[in-house]
């Protein structure tokens, strides 16, 4: 097994970043939250939009809170919170 997850980015967050997908290497187990400081601290300025609040987030395509667990071989997805009309 692969000691990397990978991370999606959607919609107006990965027209942001400038990134739709990375495979990003991890320590086991780690958090959602734990992911995202990671990548903050790893791509500083230019991927600040990952601070939003308002961002949502899914692991293996189940929407979860930034607490949850993230294993090597997971698949983690950030996105802006969905608007409708």
């Amino acid at each position: 097994m692969s000691d990397s997850v990978t991370v999606l980015f959607f919609a107006s967050l990965a027209d942001q970043l400038n990134c739709r997908s990375l495979s990003f290497k991890v320590a086991s187990p780690t958090t959602v939250q734990a992911l995202r400081d990671q990548l903050l601290r790893e791509r500083e300025e230019s991927w600040q939009a990952l601070k939003s609040g308002q961002l949502r987030c899914a692991v293996n395509q189940q929407i979860v809170k930034l607490d949850h667990t993230v294993r090597p071989g997971d698949e983690v997805a950030f996105f802006p919170p969905v608007t409708g009309g």
